[in-house]
């Protein structure tokens, strides 16, 4: 029973950090916060959460790298519908990981640099 919980617990915390990026659109910056502490401070409570967390964090460094291509693309006009692009995938793609964490998998985003392993 106990590791029941402990695989609810994982379940639900990893829903809560995928979805955490999310909290950029109501206050600018928290998407990039709010996962990074939600993970530090979890990941040593809950087994399994530090997976997810990585891969959070390897996504919101992936976007800002993209994010600062295309800004600088910008200036050949290209850039804008990367941008674009690149902001519906901020959106869809944690909401995803949250449908996949809760079903209790651990979803590797598309397009994702492996930077923290």
């Amino acid at each position: 029973m106990n590791n029941l919980h402990a695989d609810a617990n994982l379940r639900e915390w990893a829903t809560y950090l995928h979805l955490s990026q999310l909290a950029g659109l109501l206050v600018p910056g928290a998407g990039y916060i709010v996962p990074i502490v939600l993970w530090q401070t979890k990941k040593d409570e809950i087994p399994g959460l530090d997976a997810h967390g990585k891969m959070v964090v390897n996504w919101i460094i992936s976007t800002l790298i993209y994010g600062a291509v295309g800004a600088l693309l910008c200036i050949v006009l290209i850039g804008i519908p990367l941008l674009m692009a690149l902001g519906l995938i901020s959106i869809i793609f944690p909401i995803i990981g949250a449908v996949k964490a809760r079903d209790g998998a651990l979803w590797s985003y598309p397009l994702c640099l492996k930077i923290i392993s």
